[in-house]
């Protein structure tokens, strides 16, 4: 990035609301005039301008598609509930001066945050007679118009929710118009703001989710009739690309804007430029001839094609669910496919690693191969860019995606693994080399660097913090970023946990050496970003925080996405492994 291009980038304000974050007081961002231009397009207002937050099209209106008026049919008693939040309420709650009225509509307001959070079904996964998802999240996608505590409250519920709930088709139209929502608030509204405020980072992880999703039934062919959405959907879509000098320096939001972008590019060629059709695995032999060319699934014409990498790791999912003993086999062979991850289809490795995350939860030989995965992979890409720095036959310019993605998924399993053993192994490695970690810790003044001996959460911090510099790779500091950003949130997630109070005394540790020693801004950003996004004033680095009360709905890590879309490929590569229906 050139310094008119750093200028650019949203400083950020230390403040614990869905206010502006302010980690920098080096001036205020300023669009350039491409972006403005963008903007022009798809905005309602001028820049600058201070009107209402409107949410378009209405969801009632959108419902009244022609191309889905058949379900609209079936759902109308859903769409049009007892209780409706209309415009004209959101702008008496958001306007009003009044303390009576403004406490009578906070009182409303909180009505309908009850009466959404059953129909999400938040305490049960999405699941029961009382819920309805696509008629919840449009009315929370509403609510999260209202300002202050009822917008937080809102995006947090939408997020649990996008989370945890299972696939169903009927969910689709919902999906594009909160799809739609999302990317407006961010286009419209976020992208004028001075400052970086909280609910961008929040919306972006939301707008992660929902293509995430859109992604799975495009895998299913179920876009078909949805392609007016995705034509609408292309003009956020256009200003969204032109995002990276207000986000780059802040990872954990701009690797959510490249999926959303990529996730897009695929579906939009695929659905609105060809046709494409999905040719699964027909039978269990197949699955288990590992060596033959019907692993490499794919789809006709151009369309398509599912990497061998993301392939098998699907296969060691559904092998450990169904305690096959191909496991072994399966893994060996997912090993031979590590050079994929070093392919610009960065999108199937970011999936591969996402599934493969999930069995690592359950399965140590699982978590072995993910971390010689990425071991590997590290150690490749930052040899190949010390040997070509003056060539440019690679494009290295997504290597850090998966970097990031990696550290949030390591994350997750020292949290959500099923046994202690494997949490610790996460976290401390294979090998508990003290003396190393001694010798190359921040706190040390000897010049040598670590060596990356294995892709635990200790090892690659080690790595990374040695490495450190105002000019290193960018993979590196991406990665230490990635690293801080989650053991911060990792630390609050496990405030009062007893049974963890060793975990967290080793994440305490860790901070803070970060704290006291590393002077990078970006590494520092990182810790304020996370402080800002779990909405939280309380020091991570207190040691005897009491234990936060749960807040349903309040997630700080995704815990059942992964799980879903391991469980949902492994249903479409595989059929015959599991009789039920999918969709």
């Amino acid at each position: 990035m050139d310094s008119s291009s750093k200028s650019q980038t949203k400083p950020v304000l230390v403040k614990y609301t869905m206010g502006p974050i302010q980690i920098s007081s080096t001036g205020t961002r300023q669009l350039s005039v491409s972006l403005r231009c963008v903007l022009a397009v798809v905005s309602p207002y001028k820049p600058g301008s201070r009107g209402p937050i409107r949410i378009h099209p209405r969801p009632y209106e959108f419902a009244k598609d022609p191309r889905i008026r058949t379900l609209h049919s079936v759902t109308r008693l859903h769409l049009r509930p007892s209780f409706s939040i209309t415009n004209e309420f959101i702008l008496r709650f958001n306007q009003t001066q009044d303390p009576a009225e403004e406490e009578e509509l906070l009182e409303q307001a909180r009505k309908y945050i009850l009466r959404c959070k059953r129909k999400l079904g938040l305490k049960t996964l999405g699941s029961g007679r009382h819920v309805h998802l696509p008629t919840a999240w449009t009315e929370v996608i509403y609510l999260a118009q209202c300002k202050g505590k009822i917008q937080d409250e809102a995006l947090n519920m939408l997020y649990a929710s996008l989370d945890h709930a299972s696939f169903g088709y009927d969910q689709l139209p919902a999906l594009f118009f909160v799809a739609e929502s999302i990317l407006y608030r961010l286009c419209c509204d976020a992208f004028k703001k001075t400052f970086l405020y909280s609910v961008e980072i929040k919306l972006t992880k939301i707008g992660y989710l929902i293509f995430l999703r859109l992604f799975v039934f495009f895998l299913h062919g179920h876009l078909e009739s949805f392609k007016e959405h995705l034509l609408r959907l292309h003009p956020y879509l256009y200003a969204l690309s032109s995002s990276e000098e207000l986000y780059h320096k802040y990872p954990n939001i701009f690797s959510n804007v490249q999926f959303i972008l990529k996730t897009s590019e695929i579906m939009w060629k695929r659905e609105l430029l060809s046709e494409s059709v999905f040719i699964p695995v027909e039978n269990e032999e197949d699955f288990g001839k590992i060596n033959s060319d019907t692993e490499h699934l794919q789809f006709n014409l151009g369309g398509y094609k599912v990497s061998h990498l993301l392939w098998h790791c699907v296969a060691a999912w559904s092998c450990v669910q169904n305690n096959s003993p191909q496991l072994s086999k399966v893994l060996k062979h997912l090993i031979s496919h590590k050079m994929q991850l070093q392919k610009e289809c960065w999108l199937d490795s970011a999936l591969a690693l996402l599934v493969i995350g999930e069995a690592a939860k359950l399965n140590m030989a699982c978590l072995k191969t993910l971390m010689d995965l990425v071991t590997d992979f590290l150690s490749s890409i930052l040899s190949i860019q010390i040997q070509g720095e003056c060539c440019n036959v690679h494009d290295f310019s997504w290597y850090w995606i998966i970097v990031y993605t990696y550290t949030t998924i390591i994350a997750e399993i020292c949290l959500y693994a099923v046994t202690s053993d494997l949490r610790k192994t996460a976290f401390i490695g294979f090998c508990d080399c003290k003396s190393s970690r001694k010798k190359n810790s921040l706190m040390s003044t000897s010049e040598e660097q670590a060596e990356l001996q294995e892709a635990s959460i200790l090892s690659l911090f080690e790595y990374f913090s040695s490495k450190i510099s105002d000019n290193c790779d960018q993979v590196v500091w991406i990665g230490y970023y990635g690293l801080v950003y989650n053991l911060v949130k990792m630390s609050w997630e496990l405030q009062g946990d007893e049974e963890q109070y060793g975990l967290r005394n080793m994440i305490w540790q860790t901070l803070q050496k970060t704290k006291d020693y590393e002077k990078d801004t970006r590494i520092q950003n990182a810790i304020n970003i996370a402080q800002a996004e779990l909405n939280d004033p309380t020091d991570p680095f207190t040691r005897y925080s009491t234990k936060v009360p749960p807040h349903v709905g309040e997630e700080v890590f995704s815990k059942y996405i992964g799980w879903r879309i391991a469980n949902t490929l492994s249903k479409l590569l595989f059929p015959s492994l599991d009789a039920m229906s999918l969709l």
